[in-house]
């Protein structure tokens, strides 16, 4: 503190050659009001740097961003920094303190995402102070403050205040029209029937209002059909037009001046309400019609596939009025027939096996599995370990890969480790292509088929190498090898011998191995 006053001291008694030897250089153009030496401690603490709490006691409207965490300066990228790391000065008077590469600017750190269109416009199309609220910050030359992300903070109001606000309730960064997130579901109207179909603008028209172009979609009458409709009745049946319409169509009549057809013998249900009068009532709405069985009006879908003795079954015993795309023939009832479902059967689709080609059809379209399943396994497999070409001698209805086949009863009986592996194994090899080559009859059973041969032939006998001489099927460790049953018996200290120090690796070609057979036994062989 007493060097400060000093050059205070110094400096009042020198004049100013000394205050432009103190001062670091001239201060920018919007702190050039802030010269002179009995300034300096309103941005720096006295004989130090300056601080934070100094700028932001200027720049106000910062520090009510970063108090509210809000905006480019309270984000990650910024949070912590001091202030003069970025906005430095004593640079002379053209200095400009707010410097950044526009193009590289991350715009999410300021608390607005560019996305969509937006993305594509320039900072000055935004930045600018015809959109900025603060009067304060708009009398600014330049600056980046004072929008929010309000879309009317930008755009004009097309709708004039006659919806909310919140534009992104219906619109997307992308375009304006049309407003694709905009659900008629929401509004009071709800769009049934051919109304879903009606072009926006046919209730929706666009008019003039305040000398601007505007659509109404707020304000409309729909009370009654006729706020938008002409009643051609000329109000003979009064105005409630749905007693007889309704919103799929003009043409299909619910009633005729409020006549109830449930009040006949036939009731009228489900799909039955929807079908138009004319579509039964051919000739004479008061003439008589048979009604007591589905073909009276139906014609057999199913060609008299399920004609029996001449007797055609009724549609209700499957179908229901609600649809015949609907049934109600039950597993239990495909079970009483020819064909039990069962196992991943019952999950399948009725279509899968019922309608190969455009009609459908129930009879005579196979019991066996290759009746609709490919037989891969065509002369590839042995006859007696496939009868018949039956695929239920091996595979289950569950899943066709669970195999339930008895490999004991084949030259090769699956023993320890050999249970556990899959089938594909052993009977799909991969050629060189990777292509899987199917293989089950002629399969060698030597283990060197299948294994390779890590001792290099040493205990091949009669061109084959039987690896059951010394290993099991759990595993390859050794469990059972005696080394007193080989030509040299270990005795005396060569029973703590460990075996590497006789049995040595050993390398041939690019072939290394253990060497387990060796030429001789004397002693000076090991022993110098």
């Amino acid at each position: 503190m007493n060097r400060v006053l000093i050059v205070v001291f110094f400096g009042i008694l020198f004049g100013n050659p000394l205050l432009a030897q103190i001062s670091p250089g001239e201060l920018a153009e919007v702190h050039s009001h802030l010269e002179g030496i009995s300034n300096c401690t309103k941005c720096h603490h006295l004989g130090e740097k300056v601080l934070n709490e100094n700028c932001l006691a200027c720049h106000t409207e910062i520090k009510s961003r970063v108090d509210q965490q809000k905006g480019f300066h309270a984000s990650s990228e910024v949070r912590g920094k001091e202030c003069f790391t970025c906005h430095n000065d004593h640079h002379g008077r053209k200095f400009e303190i707010i410097r950044f590469d526009k193009d590289k600017f991350d715009h999410k750190l300021a608390g607005f995402e560019l996305i969509g269109k937006h993305a594509k416009k320039e900072c000055k199309d935004c930045h600018k102070p015809e959109f900025i609220t603060d009067q304060k910050i708009k009398e600014k030359k330049r600056t980046y403050l004072g929008l929010n992300s309000a879309c009317l903070t930008c755009h004009e109001d097309y709708h004039q205040n006659t919806l909310s606000k919140k534009c992104e309730d219906c619109h997307n960064n992308e375009l304006f029209k049309p407003a694709p997130k905009f659900d008629h579901k929401k509004a009071k109207f709800q769009l049934l029937g051919k109304h879903q179909t009606v072009d926006c603008l046919k209730c929706h028209k666009v008019e003039t209002k305040n000398d601007k172009k505007y659509q109404a979609f707020a304000g409309l009458k729909f009370s009654n059909c006729v706020n938008c409709h002409i009643d051609v009745h000329k109000n003979k049946f009064g105005q409630n037009c749905t007693d007889c319409h309704s919103e799929e169509s003009f043409h299909t009549i619910k009633g005729i001046s409020n006549f109830d057809h449930n009040k006949t013998d036939y009731k009228l249900e489900e799909k039955h309400i929807i079908v138009a009068c004319k579509s039964c009532h051919k000739a004479d709405l008061t003439a008589p019609l048979k009604f007591a069985k589905c073909t009276d009006c139906h014609k057999d879908y199913h060609n008299n596939q399920f004609t029996k003795q001449g007797i055609s079954p009724d549609c209700s015993e499957c179908h229901s009025i609600k649809g015949f795309k609907e049934t109600s023939y039950t597993i239990d009832k495909h079970n009483a027939g020819n064909f039990k479902l069962e196992g991943a059967h019952v999950a399948t689709p009725c279509f899968e096996c019922h309608k190969k080609q455009e009609k459908w059809s129930f009879r005579e379209i196979g019991i066996r599995c290759n009746d609709c399943h490919q037989d891969i396994h065509k002369d590839k497999i042995n006859t007696k370990f496939y009868p018949e070409a039956e695929c239920k001698n091996c595979h289950v209805v569950d899943s066709w890969k669970k195999v339930n086949f008895d490999h004991s009863k084949t030259k090769f009986e699956l023993l320890g480790a050999h249970q556990k592996q899959n089938c594909k194994a052993c009977h799909f090899p991969k050629d060189n292509t990777g292509k899987e080559q199917q293989r089950f009859s002629g399969v060698e059973t030597a283990c060197v088929n299948c294994h390779a041969d890590k001792h290099y032939n040493q205990f091949e006998a009669n061109g084959t190498t039987d690896c059951k001489r010394c290993h099991k099927f759990d595993n390859w460790k050794i469990t059972t090898f005696d080394h007193n049953k080989t030509r040299f018996v270990l005795d005396g200290n060569h029973k703590n011998v460990a075996c590497n120090k006789c049995h040595k690796e050993k390398q041939i070609e690019q072939t290394t191995f253990v060497q387990y057979k060796l030429k001789d036994f004397k002693c000076e062989t090991c022993h110098r």
